[in-house]
């Protein structure tokens, strides 16, 4: 199944942008009269058949559509304070969208390793994990955000925060149920501050555990995810 990304398509007759055909004919090698499929990010999966293929220029005719295709009946948004290393970051938000997740901000806290993120680049891997995993929902992420600000920021769901520092934590799983809008805040590798987690229980969150393991961010941040589809019978 060969999955192309397709914000913009719209009517019956498309033309894949110069990066895409160049791929579906330099690469691919898919010649006129193939079927392709199309996701524009937005919930829309298209079968399209190739009527035009150049190097830089492949034009599809669109055969049917799925709308909101693969919905879920629940929002999973994850806060998350991107790791020293770019790459262990985008690793996940590869797994994270290959698995399931809505909404992605970048945490800044008084223990980050890193404030500066290119957010084009990482929108990139975000395409990439769902034209790999056919997700027609493309992820949401956001700008690099204080930590107190996305912790007083209204949220309809529940609100949790994981982190390592001794307190009466409850299971992840004993919280959430199935169909729950789920916001879930996952600290630096210093984690978070005393102050930081005294702010995110003054705006309702609850503390929460995810296992006996100390986890690395990143490995917290999947686990969340998994966890949260496992719930919801994903």
């Amino acid at each position: 199944m060969y999955v192309f990304y397709s914000p913009d398509i719209s009517g019956i007759h498309y033309c894949l942008n110069e990066t895409e055909s160049r791929h579906c004919c330099g690469v691919l090698r898919l010649n006129t009269d193939d079927l392709i499929y199309l996701i524009d990010g937005c919930g829309n999966f298209y079968t399209a058949r190739i009527v035009d293929l150049s190097a830089k220029k492949c034009e599809v005719e669109i055969i049917d559509v799925k709308n909101n295709y693969g919905q879920r009946s629940y929002k999973l948004h994850i806060a998350i304070a991107p790791t020293k290393s770019i790459d262990r970051f985008e690793w996940f938000l590869e797994k994270a969208t290959e698995i399931g997740i809505d909404e992605i901000t970048p945490l800044v806290c008084e223990h980050s390793e890193r404030q500066i993120l290119k957010l084009e680049r990482l929108q990139k891997v975000i395409i990439a994990a769902a034209k790999q995993s056919v997700k027609a929902f493309l992820p949401k992420i956001n700008e690099l955000t204080n930590f107190q600000k996305i912790a007083e920021r209204k949220f309809e769901g529940k609100k949790l925060i994981a982190h390592c520092h001794e307190s009466a934590k409850t299971a992840l799983q004993k919280i959430i149920k199935p169909h729950d809008n789920v916001l879930v805040f996952i600290g630096p590798e210093g984690d978070f501050s005393k102050d930081e987690i005294q702010i995110a229980l003054q705006n309702d969150f609850v503390e929460v555990g995810l296992g006996n393991s100390r986890l690395r961010t990143e490995t917290a941040a999947v686990h969340v995810c998994s966890a949260v589809c496992l719930i919801n019978g994903d």
